[in-house]
């Protein structure tokens, strides 16, 4: 009789093993990080649709897997899906709020959808969690192409204080501050404040205070 338990028992566990490798998933992974390396590596031998369903079975395995999410992501827009790229990003940020730079993906392929201000407030927002002279930069531009001098200003002088109290490349502060500059000269010749247009005593007063800063 005990014997007839034993032998039962590991029927059992034999049949559970077996359960278990059964749920681990495809192509023989055994765990969400071995479907996210078997994805990446499918992506490099040019086999992307498979490289999708790997992604996928990651996700449907652990919903929070970061990597899986930035992979899919990636990838999508890389092949121009850009809807359906936007859509895992928001996703992602749904599973993972802390995965600040599935915004910066977001705010690109916002952007080649023609949704630039969407795009601006995603790169705005993960800016406020990170400190990113890249990302900076890249804002800067975006607010140039759409004409947003004051704001692309902003942008360049929080770029160029970060720059200086990290220790930057003396190209990466020079950048900075000639763009201040640049920025500072051009809104001045507009804004009536600092360049009045009539020569008011009282004006060219304020105007002196504005361009020391006063």
């Amino acid at each position: 009789m005990e014997r007839r338990k034993r032998s039962l028992v590991s029927r059992w566990a034999a049949f559970g093993a077996v359960a278990l490798l059964g749920l681990a998933g495809p192509a023989g992974a055994s765990t969400v990080s071995d479907l996210v390396r078997e994805a990446k590596a499918l992506e490099a031998a040019h086999e992307e649709d498979r490289a999708i369903r790997r992604y996928t079975d990651a996700l449907e395995l652990d919903p929070t897997c970061a990597p899986a999410y930035l992979g899919l992501a990636d990838l999508r827009a890389r092949r121009g899906d850009t809807r359906e790229a936007e859509r895992v990003y928001s996703v992602a940020l749904e599973h993972v709020p802390a995965l600040h730079v599935a915004l910066v993906g977001r705010a690109r392929v916002r952007r080649v959808l023609g949704a630039a201000r969407e795009g601006d407030l995603d790169l705005e927002l993960y800016l406020n969690h990170e400190e990113d002279l890249s990302e900076m930069r890249e804002l800067a531009g975006w607010y140039g192409e759409e004409g947003r001098t004051a704001a692309q200003l902003a942008v360049w002088r929080r770029l160029y204080a970060s720059a200086l109290r990290i220790g930057a490349e003396v190209a990466v502060i020079r950048e900075a501050r000639a763009n201040v500059r640049a920025l500072q000269i051009l809104l001045e010749a507009t804004d009536p404040v600092v360049s009045p247009a009539e020569s008011d005593p009282v004006r060219l007063g304020l105007a002196a205070m504005a361009r020391r800063g006063g």
